[in-house]
């Protein structure tokens, strides 16, 4: 009796799976014979009207490419904006373990444009890194800034980012002893949270501290310097990705929150103006400085892509004829390869200089003209491993900022999607589903433990070139494979040029 009503439902689940099979099958040829008529009859797309149904596989493919390619076709040193060898070293000096590699290294140290450095044929016994000093920006502020850190945070403003992200950040920003810069997005409470240093930029667009018409609101810039975690203040003038265009915020990532912090409507896109309203000139960005700075009475810069140094000339004669005081407390120079959220293609891969080109050409405008030692330069693009850091040292940065590297550091995988609000890790996400994956205390460990490692390991780098510390390093101690094979020394590249007497020394 069993087995007749076991075989009875055994018969019945099969016509069952048939049926289903049959309608399914009707379903699809449906579809497909719909997908067919439209292709055949549509006019915008010459694949799919001559290859109707089957097009379409194209473009999945496309898609799916960048993913393949990621993780079985290429190489360890082919990807970009960063190869998987890169990715690697910054994934195992945040989670802090071994980062040793055995038998040989895969980087080609013979293709153009690869730094190495030059070891002393004495270095100085032991491994002990002398710490290193701190730095004092702003020494004619009312607050100056001393900072010891070379490595710290570039700008990702949020809403950009989520908020567990920059609560990440923020966290391990303090337990590293780096700034955090804020973006252009505003001061959120997210920033604060992890009691770190912070760095506030003013965008095009003013976000945080505008009026109704987009001006400067003294009052909102006030409250927000009355933070004592807010210790300098940057003007941003243009970004490496866009360099002349605003940043963009897509309406779907405009949540309440960002909307108020940012003092714009909800849900829509956010635009910011290609350069702030009441700076179109030298003088003008000079008298904007000032009036920060006096304000606020903290150390003020600003940040600015270089097609050319032309107006820093024009900048330092001003400086010259209205007192040292008056020159910016530091410059932030970012070179073309600096990434983001969103930006259109054009612009982030044919506008402004590389970093390798406009750090030191910042850097002998300065000392030229006799501000080298008044105004520090900060640097970011694309400065993510050890050697990178060391390289804009030697050249004369006197900070490195990275924005890429802490996303990574927090668990990007670079899936490119930074700009569609589906970011896969949370950190480039307004949704809360996918905010979930970032665990808070776990990310603030690695961001923190990857920037003491890079700084560590800078120092390995200068232990091994015989100076006592990593800002010690110069152009001597470094060269560049140039287009020969042969490599060259920077200081025969970018030769130190003649100084005038520092001005009110």
């Amino acid at each position: 009796m069993q087995t007749s009503a076991f075989a009875h439902w055994l018969v019945v689940l099969v016509e069952t799976l048939a049926a289903l099979f049959i309608v399914l099958l009707v379903v699809t040829i449906m579809v497909v014979m719909v997908v067919w008529l439209v292709d055949r009859n549509q006019t915008g797309n010459s694949v799919l009207r001559n290859f109707p149904v089957i097009g379409h596989f194209r473009y999945w493919f496309l898609h799916l490419g960048e993913f393949f390619r990621q993780y079985l076709y290429s190489s360890d040193r082919e990807e970009m904006p960063f190869n998987r060898a890169q990715r690697t070293w910054v994934y195992r000096a945040a989670k802090n373990v071994d980062n040793t590699n055995a038998f040989g290294s895969s980087r080609d140290l013979r293709a153009e444009g690869v730094p190495f450095f030059v070891n002393a044929p004495f270095p100085s016994l032991g491994e002990k890194h002398v710490e290193p000093r701190p730095v004092v920006l702003g020494p004619y502020t009312r607050e100056p800034y001393a900072h010891a850190a070379f490595f710290n945070i570039s700008a990702m403003s949020f809403g950009a980012l989520s908020a567990p992200a920059v609560r990440a950040l923020s966290m391990g920003a303090a337990k590293a002893g780096i700034w955090m810069d804020t973006g252009e997005g505003g001061l959120a409470p997210y920033h604060l949270e992890g009691g770190c240093d912070i760095v506030f930029e003013i965008g095009t667009a003013k976000y945080g501290v505008r009026t109704a018409d987009g001006k400067l609101d003294d009052a909102k810039l006030l409250a927000i310097c009355a933070h004592k975690q807010v210790k300098m203040v940057s003007i941003k003038l243009g970004q490496g990705a866009k360099p002349g265009m605003g940043g963009l915020l897509p309406g779907v990532k405009v949540t309440p929150e960002i909307a108020e912090i940012r003092g714009i409507p909800v849900g829509e896109d956010s635009q910011s103006p290609n350069r702030h309203l009441d700076i179109g000139n030298v003088t003008e960005l000079m008298d904007a400085i000032a009036h920060i700075r006096d304000l606020s009475g903290k150390p003020t810069g600003f940040k600015a892509v270089f097609g050319g140094m032309d107006w820093i000339d024009d900048l330092c004669a001003i400086v010259h004829q209205r007192g040292i005081e008056s020159a910016p407390d530091f410059i932030i120079v970012d070179g073309s390869e600096g990434g983001t959220g969103a930006a259109p293609q054009t612009l982030m891969e044919g506008v402004g200089l590389p970093l390798r080109e406009s750090l030191p050409a910042l850097v002998d405008t300065l000392i030229r003209q006799g501000l080298r030692d008044r105004i520090k330069v900060i640097c970011s693009g694309k400065c993510i491993t050890a050697y990178d850091v060391a390289w804009a040292l030697s050249m004369g940065a006197d900070f490195v900022n990275s924005a890429r590297g802490f996303m990574l550091a927090l668990g990007c995988i670079q899936s490119l999607q930074c700009n569609r609000n589906t970011c896969p890790t949370g950190i480039t996400t307004q949704n809360p589903k996918l905010q979930r994956g970032l665990v808070v205390m776990d990310k603030s460990e690695r961001v923190a433990h990857y920037a003491m490692n890079v700084m560590h390991e800078v120092g390995m780098i200068a232990h091994s070139c015989g100076v006592d510390e990593p800002r010690q390093l110069d152009r001597t101690h470094c060269r560049v494979v140039g287009d020969d094979g042969v490599s060259v020394p920077l200081i025969k590249l970018f030769p130190y040029p003649d100084a005038k007497r520092e001005v009110g020394s």
